[in-house]
């Protein structure tokens, strides 16, 4: 059976506005039945392991979707989702991928963390595919290639755009924009429409823009596998 690894972020601090944050339920429900759906074996893990932190915003009739609503009644996945492993316990020589959901807690902790920048160094040179959905492609921030260049420069991706950074208020809130920060460690950076799916494959590296994405990240994932 084919093994996958999903890395959610433990930070639950909206920067100093006193509210709450952590990952976006659709960003990961959707790519997790992709990946059961298909088959796959997922391991879920966390920088502090146990229950990530679930951004509110997210979980909300308006913010609904198939994959939401079946979370919801799966108390398999939610029992899964509990008890994730701590990220400094995994090892890349056990998964085929590795994906990270968004939401904008990994602008704080996963983007930093140096477990998270090792492991995905580790997938890139194995040769496997590394994926990240809307705000999750800021992980790749401080992660570098063989040669020791920022492991996006000169590859195609996308991510959260300034322009949905901006709809939603937290410009000036979260600890950089993921489209900026992207261009300036050279990265080839494109985009869709606002809220619209748009996905980016280079190499094994795949990217999502934003929550509208993650199903189709996940796919792009399953195909590169396939292939």
């Amino acid at each position: 059976m084919k093994k996958l690894l999903m890395v959610l972020t433990s930070h639950d601090q909206l920067g100093d506005t006193g509210e709450k944050t952590g990952f976006w339920l659709e960003e990961f429900a959707g790519p997790y039945y992709v990946f059961k759906d298909a088959g796959y074996d997922i391991t879920l893990a966390s920088p502090k392991g146990g229950q990530p932190p679930l951004d509110p915003k997210s979980d909300d009739a308006s913010t609904d979707t198939e994959a939401t609503k079946r979370f919801r009644q799966d108390s398999e996945a939610q029992q899964a989702l509990s008890t994730t492993d701590l990220l400094s316990d995994v090892s890349e020589k056990d998964f085929d991928a590795v994906f990270y959901p968004g939401g904008h807690g990994p602008l704080w902790d996963l983007a930093e963390d140096a477990h998270s920048i090792a492991l995905i160094e580790s997938f890139e040179r194995a040769g496997k595919p590394v994926s990240a959905v809307c705000h999750a492609p800021g992980v790749l921030r401080h992660v570098k290639d063989m040669t020791g260049k920022p492991l996006v420069s000169a590859r195609r991706v996308t991510g959260f755009s300034n322009e949905e950074e901006e709809a939603v208020g937290l410009t000036y809130v979260v600890p950089f924009l993921v489209e900026s920060e992207l261009k300036a460690k050279g990265a080839d950076y494109y985009r869709g429409d606002a809220w619209q799916s748009y996905v980016e494959v280079d190499g094994m590296l795949v990217t999502g823009q934003n929550p509208a994405s993650s199903e189709a990240t996940a796919k792009a994932v399953l195909k590169l596998l396939a292939d």
